[in-house]
């Protein structure tokens, strides 16, 4: 169990197991943050700004305290599920017995967890990460934020912003987004991810099931299948999803299926393979292939 203690400008977060910043926040799932020359992390999370830094087996969280550590970053770093236990279920799966493949990845992401992001950011961004790369992708919403969102503080020089409310989007001119933040064709299916949200909140509802939730994602313009499943883990963690990119179509047949098929069998072979895990397990090797660039 960790334990927490404050300390001048934060608090020091000690004793957690299968976590690593570096592996969270360059994996793909978060794009609210920016690293530092000090190789330290700035996130922008819930209306608020934190910096993290680690040093040996303890996690530094400055511009912060022990009150929001409990009300916000516990949940956010998703502290109550234990990943230990994910990797012993993943160890059982078929795919585990076909290769060494996953155990590797495990073992090289090992601090990856599923972050608890606000799911209406997580809508947009993946909406706008579709044919796009991370470093733009994290430019568009800093700029989305910059000129949508709420001011929050002024932070070691530097000036930082909430992403935008549904309502604020919802009303923005289409054209106004496409030159300010520079996301193209993405500009109405923003404003309208806005509008869908504000106007029919029960349709994007956590209660929902994964099948309803999805077809109401669907529906979305700008969501298909890829989008829609990011969307599902990322933003409301269900790991029973199986977000497919190049990346992870590279991946599965390079490492488990040894010749190229459709990515509508890649999600079936994701779940014969994985399970119930296989959220999860995606979240591994995609971190894995791509920094050891596998299937390129």
């Amino acid at each position: 169990m960790y334990t927490i203690e404050t300390i001048n400008n934060g608090i020091k977060v000690s004793g957690l197991r299968d976590f690593n910043i570096e592996h969270i926040f360059e994996c793909g799932q978060a794009f609210n943050w920016e690293k530092t020359e000090d190789n330290t992390y700035i996130i922008v999370a819930y209306n608020k700004v934190i910096e993290l830094e680690e040093k040996g087996d303890d996690l530094y969280i400055y511009n912060s305290n022990e009150e929001d550590f409990e009300n916000i970053w516990h949940k956010y770093f998703d502290l109550d599920r234990d990943y230990s236990e994910i990797k012993k279920e993943l160890a059982k799966t078929k795919a585990y017995n076909l290769n060494e493949s996953l155990q590797e990845a495990m073992e090289f992401g090992y601090g990856i967890r599923i972050l608890q992001q606000d799911q209406f950011e997580m809508i947009v961004s993946f909406i706008i990460s579709a044919n796009n790369q991370i470093p733009r992708i994290k430019k568009s919403i800093k700029i989305l934020s910059e000129t949508y969102g709420d001011f929050i503080q002024t932070y070691k020089g530097n000036d930082y912003y909430a992403f935008p409310k549904p309502e604020v989007l919802a009303s923005a001119d289409p054209e106004e987004v496409k030159e300010i933040a520079r996301v193209g064709f993405r500009n109405q299916r923003i404003v309208d991810a806005g509008q869908a949200f504000l106007t029919r909140p029960e349709d994007f509802s956590q209660d929902l099931s994964d099948e309803d939730l999805g077809n109401n994602l669907l529906e979305l313009n700008g969501v298909g299948p890829k989008v829609r499943d990011c969307i599902l883990l990322f933003g409301y963690n269900r790991p029973k999803t199986f977000p497919v990119d190049v990346w992870v179509k590279r991946l599965m047949e390079t490492l488990y299926i040894g010749h190229e098929i459709p990515n509508k069998k890649i999600l079936e072979k994701g779940t014969e393979l994985f399970g119930d895990f296989r959220g999860y397990a995606q979240q591994y090797l995609f971190y894995y292939a791509r920094e050891n660039k596998i299937g390129k």
